[in-house]
């Protein structure tokens, strides 16, 4: 006996739930490729992707997921041998790195912890170190999703210009982008790069790079392009080289749509409504820790992200709440990976989310809890709505 039927909901850190909006958007012909309404929504999509990511920079979008913009970043700035600094905090800036080192650059990781946010200080003292400046650029992620830690992007760019260091900054912001601020200009950031499928509610197949001036001077000297990614290719005058050939057309209907919902919503609004929710999450986990079982994988409050929270249990089988979630509740949470693979599970909370989305999860994982005998603080999911009363004013 089970109490699922009708839409299994996605739990997951990606691909997140799509608002029908978003799937309508795209039950249309196709546009005429050559047509001036093509060529409108792609600058007005390029236009609006920028001022996501809070730059007068270039932005560019690739039919890829973000593995491909990682790509995309690397092949634009780097040459062989250049040398790159990865700042661990969990799995996500430690597989930009190894794409790097696969792609024939030098590379380095400053030891992190996945318990832990990047440290600025630490990225300061290595930096200081490098007196020859070998380290061409820096790679960091906003949001790890798998240790579940947001790191201080902003302190992190003062640290790199206290160095007084000229490698780039670059940044990861798929779990982040439209959910929480980001300023790639004020925060020193030279390149950043994020997906659709997360934040910005669209399907996955979409890739975003944004570039700044000095992102631009490295491209120039820059000896890993290639064809597809090259930001000067995308710079041609005829429109289909702003996406190296056919546009995405029915990814770029969703992606409209899915900006357009943003901009309806407000940034701050979508900002507090993911604040409030990952509150929300982190009551209950909090409470439910009092049974010694499950905890938080990231041990500073403040290191904790807004997006995504990684749920770390000890002897449990983290699956089989996962499996009885799925099957008997309809509900799919994230698992463990990487490092906590087999050692947690993660609940998402971005992008098209609400409280009774939320709320639902919450009881769920609590009612998969009191079925498998998991000690457990009780009414987690009572501190959730306790949360959301005292801070939802009416």
């Amino acid at each position: 006996m089970t109490v699922r039927a009708g839409r299994e909901f996605l739990a997951i850190p990606g691909p997140t739930t799509m608002p029908d909006q978003v799937l309508q958007a795209m039950h249309r012909p196709a546009l005429d490729i050559y047509s001036s309404e093509m060529v409108e929504l792609t600058e007005s999509l390029l236009r609006d992707l920028s001022n996501l990511f809070a730059t007068a920079g270039k932005s560019y979008i690739y039919i890829s997921n973000g593995h491909g913009a990682w790509e995309a970043t690397l092949s634009n700035v780097l040459s062989r041998g250049d040398k790159v600094l990865v700042l661990e905090s969990g799995r996500f800036a430690i597989g930009w790195g190894m794409a790097a080192a696969a792609m024939g650059a030098e590379v380095e990781v400053l030891k992190g912890d996945w318990r832990r946010a990047i440290r600025p200080a630490e990225v300061e003292e290595r930096l200081k170190r490098d007196k020859e400046h070998k380290i061409k650029a820096i790679l960091a992620v906003q949001i790890d999703t798998a240790s579940g830690a947001v790191n201080d992007i902003e302190a992190i760019g003062r640290a790199i210009k206290a160095a007084g260091h000229p490698a780039l900054f670059m940044v990861d912001t798929v779990a982040s982008l439209g959910c929480m601020p980001f300023e790639m200009d004020k925060w020193y950031v030279d390149v950043a790069m994020s997906g659709s499928q997360k934040g910005l509610m669209t399907p996955p197949g979409l890739g975003f790079v944004a570039a700044s001036d000095r992102a631009w001077d490295a491209h120039k000297k820059a000896d890993l392009r290639t064809p597809y990614w090259d930001w000067t290719e995308r710079e041609g005058s005829e429109h289909y080289r702003k996406y190296a050939g056919t546009a995405p057309v029915h990814l770029l209907f969703a992606l409209r749509e899915a900006i357009n919902m943003l901009h309806a919503e407000g940034l701050q609004n979508a900002f507090e409504r993911h604040r409030l929710l990952g509150e929300a999450v982190r009551r209950a986990v909090a409470v439910w820790a009092e049974g010694q079982v499950l905890g938080f994988n990231i041990a500073e409050p403040n290191e904790r992200s807004n997006t995504v929270t990684t749920v770390t249990v000890k002897g449990a089988d983290p699956a089989a709440i996962q499996r009885y979630a799925k099957e008997k509740c309809g509900v799919v949470l994230g698992t463990g990976i990487g490092d906590l693979q087999g050692q947690a599970f993660r609940i998402a909370h971005m992008g098209h989310v609400n409280a009774p989305m939320i709320l639902g999860t919450l009881g769920v994982v609590e009612v998969a809890l009191t079925a498998l005998g998991i000690p457990h603080g009780k009414a987690g999911a009572d501190a959730a709505i306790q949360w959301l009363g005292e801070n939802v004013k009416a």
